[in-house]
């Protein structure tokens, strides 16, 4: 690539969830592992290792239907304080690169290396030696995609998964693209695929030589943004990651259950988790949401505003707690979910008043508590409402395996 040229990297981590366990656990390399739950549960896959995938297994599948394609996988509940752990060290290293970085998830990132040439030597070259320092530092491997914009990156990082290494020179962009199915260009969904084909388009090749006011009266003005990817023109610069706008916790139980106490110690244990979240964040948070969902799958959320802005679990936990018992009088059902959510967060700092020292004492104690639990868990410190769900959920390294719906913040 010139050494004028624009230079984007897209570095894509490999089946992130199962390469961190297999990582860590080195006796699954090689097998089919799917990280999301017990086979036949209730949840979904949230990633599968390339052995499960030749069997047809995909993220977002249905655990149940996972577990029938493919009878011999090997089922794990995933542990998302580790796969953070390692995006974060992930991101570190890149950032040790570049401060062009984009995240564009927990496990890829685009870095600009426009005119670092001279330091770091041919993109290829620096490639290279990002991927092996990943290999060495994080037992994990990642594909890196090199081009002159972000979707092309985009579309060469995932064109030879796993370990792969593309580089799109300049003015190779469209020809580059063309032959390749309208569906791995990013922005072309299930939704718009299906359209696009119905008129006779599979390629991005044949999508770049459609006239451009045909794909606007098809799809709008998002017609005329593909049209621009497909001919490899895209000229949108990093974007920082926005600040976060919520944290929540959820989880879905094993069974649907009316039990009082086990749906209080379950929020208390999740308000517990945002709460540490926010301070770990130094966020302070204004309003207070919870959700849940019943044995019919109805939905509902309830949200109430705080007084003041809090971080603390016991504020969280006590607005979702009484939205809580405000829901399950209105209506008598099992739930299936539950979960809590705090929103309109800002910045940290602590207010103190003159006259009263408990948010002082409460903010010293937040403090050593967090502390501990980073050393040695989250479990090893509960309050007596939670330590109850150790009948009911197991625990691993000190963190109960709650049965979640996907593995996020």
């Amino acid at each position: 690539m010139s050494s004028t040229a624009r230079c984007i990297l897209h570095v894509d981590m490999d089946a992130f969830f199962v390469s961190v366990e297999q990582a860590r656990h080195p006796q699954l390399r090689g097998k089919a592992v799917v990280v999301g739950g017990e086979p036949g549960g209730r949840g979904v896959v949230a990633a599968a290792s390339y052995p499960a995938r030749a069997y047809g297994l995909r993220a977002g599948m249905s655990l149940t239907v996972a577990q029938r394609l493919c009878p011999h996988a090997i089922f794990l509940p995933g542990n998302f304080a580790h796969y953070r752990e390692t995006s974060e060290r992930f991101m570190a290293m890149l950032a040790h690169l570049t401060p062009e970085v984009e995240v564009g998830g927990i496990d890829e990132a685009y870095l600009d290396l426009t005119g670092f040439d001279a330091l770091y030597g041919p993109p290829r070259e620096t490639a290279r030696n990002l991927k092996e320092r990943i290999r060495k530092e994080l037992g994990l491997t990642a594909s890196v995609g090199i081009a002159t914009s972000k979707v092309v990156a985009k579309v060469a990082s995932d064109l030879e998964k796993p370990d792969g290494l593309v580089e799109v020179p300049l003015g190779e962009e469209a020809s580059f693209l063309a032959p390749l199915p309208i569906g791995r260009l990013p922005g072309v969904g299930p939704e718009v695929e299906k359209r696009l084909r119905g008129v006779g388009i599979s390629t991005i090749g044949q999508l770049a030589t459609t006239p451009a006011i045909h794909l606007r009266a098809l799809l709008g003005v998002w017609g005329e943004v593909l049209h621009r990817y497909a001919r490899g023109v895209d000229t949108r610069k990093l974007a920082p990651p926005p600040p976060a706008k919520s944290i929540s916790r959820s989880t879905t139980f094993p069974q649907d259950t009316w039990d009082r106490d086990f749906l209080g110690a379950t929020l208390r244990y999740l308000s517990e988790r945002v709460a540490a979240e926010l301070r770990r964040e130094a966020k302070w948070a204004r309003c207070v949401t919870l959700k849940l969902r019943y044995a019919d799958f109805q939905t509902i959320s309830r949200s109430r505003t705080l007084k003041g802005p809090s971080d603390s679990e016991e504020v969280i936990f006590a607005v979702g707690q009484e939205l809580m018992e405000g829901a399950l009088r209105q209506r008598r059902c099992r739930v299936r979910l539950v979960g809590i959510e705090v929103a309109r967060l800002v910045g940290g700092g602590w207010q103190l008043s003159l006259w009263d020292r408990s948010q002082d004492r409460w903010k010293r104690l937040h403090q050593a508590m967090d502390g501990v639990r980073h050393k040695y868990g989250f479990t090893a410190l509960q309050v007596g409402r939670t330590v109850r769900l150790a009948n009911s959920f197991p625990q691993v390294e000190g963190d109960y395996l709650l049965k979640t719906s996907c593995l996020s913040r």
